[in-house]
């Protein structure tokens, strides 16, 4: 899914994972960070390709969505080990977003069986500022704003997600997003 480029960066990203882990848990940061780095410029590149060329398909979408859970959780792991304090302060916020899609992967498996992986605009607007936020945090210090910015984006995409799908009785890949599917019902 995606061209020999595009499948590359989804396997590069899968490989990072337990690279990413063991980076982590031996404390060290500064690999870890440039690597965390790497995995998330393939994801940029991969969509970026895939979508450029026309090789976006629906076994691509979901393994980039995999890629994008492993990625998350080496994040989530390097947060707990490299920077226990900012899980302390600001954890409750993590787990109200992890909480946030943990519902709309039940409800994706209850409705399709599988990951909705709908690639929607504001998830993959969602994905720059909280990626941003990782490595502001990881490079240079904790900064609010870009924390509130990415909290909020991906929050709301979440919400777009359960909604979605509540409102597609088919699964579909790459979908705009909600108000592309309320316009698309109502001009029905």
């Amino acid at each position: 899914g995606g061209g020999p480029l595009a499948s590359a960066c989804k396997h590069a990203r899968v490989g990072c994972f337990p690279v990413l882990v063991v980076l982590a848990a031996q404390g060290r940061e500064e690999p870890f960070q440039w690597l965390l780095l790497v995995a998330m410029c393939s994801d940029i590149l991969d969509g970026v390709i895939a979508r450029h060329f026309g090789l976006a398909s629906p076994l691509g979408a979901v393994l980039d969505t995999v890629a994008d859970l492993l990625t998350t959780g080496a994040t989530v792991f390097g947060l707990w080990c490299l920077r226990p304090e900012f899980l302390r302060d600001y954890g409750g916020w993590l787990v109200l977003l992890l909480g946030a899609w943990a519902v709309q992967v039940a409800a994706s498996f209850w409705r399709y069986g599988h990951l909705s992986s709908f690639h929607t605009w504001l998830a993959r607007l969602s994905a720059y500022p909280l990626g941003i936020f990782v490595m502001v945090l990881f490079i240079w210090d904790f900064k609010g704003w870009v924390f509130a910015l990415a909290i909020g984006t991906s929050l709301l995409a979440c919400l777009e997600e359960i909604l979605l799908v509540w409102l597609l009785p088919q699964w579909s890949a790459d979908v705009r997003g909600a108000w592309w599917v309320l316009r698309a019902r109502r001009d029905k």
